[in-house]
C-alpha cells in the first residue's frame, strides 16, 4: 500500500513492529515524540519479567515496550530519535508477506 504526502510525493509508512529489550536503554525519547501512545515505559525485573513501574518489585532497568501497536501511523519519528537503534519497523507490504 502506497500513500502520498501533502504535495503528492509517494510515501510508504514504516510501522513500529518491535522493540529489542536487550538494546533499549529506557531513555524515553521515542515516547516523547510519539503522540499516539504506541509505546509505554515498563520495568524489567531481575528475572527478565516486565513489571509496572509503580509495582514494589525490584527493577533491573527500564525499557520501552509496545503499548498500542495498531495506533502507529508509520511516521518514523521514534526511530529518528532512538540512540540505541533498538526498534524494528516495517511497511504494510512487508507485514503481508
Amino acid at each position: 500500500m502506497s500513500f502520498q504526502t501533502r504535495d503528492g510525493r509517494d510515501w510508504i509508512p514504516q510501522y513500529l513492529i518491535s522493540i529489542d529489550p536487550k538494546k533499549c536503554i529506557g531513555c524515553g525519547r521515542c515516547f516523547k515524540v510519539c503522540g499516539r501512545a504506541v509505546m509505554t515505559l515498563k520495568g524489567l525485573s531481575e528475572d527478565g519479567e516486565l513489571v509496572n513501574l509503580d509495582d514494589d518489585d525490584e527493577i533491573e532497568k527500564k525499557i520501552m515496550v509496545l503499548n498500542d501497536q495498531g495506533a502507529c501511523v508509520g511516521c518514523g519519528a521514534c526511530a529518528r530519535v532512538c540512540p540505541a537503534n533498538c526498534q524494528t519497523h516495517s511497511s504494510a507490504e512487508s507485514e503481508a508477506d
